[in-house]
């Protein structure tokens, strides 16, 4: 897999802040999310830095004709959302990395309200903003909490800083706090490698914060599909509920201190098994099934062996006890709220 780079004519010489924007076909909403970048007060001296992961429309085009101060890496083969920020943040030079989605647009003051913050920062820091609905203007989060099971609860209290984690479409970390955590695991592909470095952190100590003062906009799922509530029903693809579910239940495994993990498993394996066989009945699709659900629940079984590895490996390095750890958690399920609120989601 051969990464063709294109380096920026206009590259600050030495970077404070490396942007880094993940693109697949984002040929359509590239723009927003660049020109908001460019928008920013550049006293700190960003980079901004695409990874294009072999798209098919006209994003490397519009890249080289129309930006030349971004610094283009342009992959032959498509390799996946985890691989290209890896190979970002590895080409990045800045003190702090921002990673933003191409389907999403920053407020102006945003990279100063995250420089100011991280500044003040103790310890090392994974920090957000709010993230705003594209099309609503709707707050949609302040970062999130987690249930039992690793589904995203959306905090909303403004007053409420540190957080269980924060979505990978606008993430900001140090850059040596990256390469700390050994960035996303490859394996994941996409869906919860952000959720993996967030609860990581917090396992060793650092902290991940959402910072008031500005903000973002952000088309939910207009990368990756699904992710979205459409006329109050909340719609997902088969390949978002796959990896969603595949990978929460891997995360449960290798990031869950103490014992508590094996009862929690346990439970989650039997409901993740008895919403499958409902929604399939539901829905009268039993590919609901085969491609989601039956993988999603072998995933663990077959990667046994890896998944204890990673397990031992990452609880080997923990600075903080499961009480700290489970402390922005919340323990109702997720999954019954949203059903309650938006009903059986539609899986296109």
């Amino acid at each position: 897999m051969a990464v063709v780079q294109y380096p920026s004519v206009a590259a600050p010489a030495q970077p404070r802040v490396s942007v880094c924007i993940a693109n697949f076909n984002g040929e359509r909403m590239l723009a927003d999310c660049i020109e908001s970048v460019l928008e920013q007060d550049s006293s700190g001296a960003i980079e901004i830095i695409i990874h294009d992961d072999a798209s098919t429309d006209g994003s490397i085009a519009l890249l080289r004709g129309r930006y030349p101060q971004v610094e283009l890496l342009a992959s032959d083969a498509n390799v996946g959302f985890c691989i290209s920020n890896n190979r970002m943040v590895e080409y990045a030079r800045g003190e702090y990395v921002l990673l933003l989605n191409n389907d999403a647009a920053l407020f102006p003051g945003a990279i100063a309200t995250l420089l100011a913050a991280a500044r003040e920062q103790s310890k090392p820091a994974i920090l957000t903003l709010p993230q705003y609905d594209w099309e609503t203007g709707a707050l949609v989060d302040r970062g999130c909490l987690l249930d039992p099971f690793y589904n995203p609860v959306p905090n909303f209290d403004p007053l409420r800083r540190d957080v269980a984690y924060v979505i990978g479409a606008c993430l900001w970390l140090p850059r040596s706090l990256w390469h700390e955590l050994g960035g996303f695991p490859d394996w994941i592909e996409s869906i919860g490698e952000d959720l993996y470095l967030c609860c990581l952190a917090r396992l060793r100590l650092g902290s991940v914060q959402a910072i008031d003062g500005s903000g973002y906009r952000h088309r939910q799922g207009a990368s990756f599909g699904g992710n979205r509530v459409d006329a109050g029903r909340l719609v997902s693809t088969y390949r978002r509920r796959f990896l969603s579910e595949r990978n929460k239940t891997a995360l449960m495994i290798v990031l869950t201190p103490s014992v508590v993990f094996l009862p929690l498993l346990l439970v989650h394996m039997l409901l993740l098994a008895l919403e499958g066989v409902v929604l399939s009945l539901f829905r009268r699709d039993a590919h609901i099934w085969t491609s989601i659900y039956w993988p999603a629940l072998a995933f663990p079984l077959r990667d046994a062996k890896r998944l204890a590895e990673r397990r031992r490996f990452v609880q080997s390095s923990r600075g903080v006890d499961a009480m700290a750890y489970f402390r922005p958690m919340r323990w109702f399920p997720r999954k019954l709220g949203l059903l309650c609120r938006h009903g059986v989601p539609t899986i296109n």
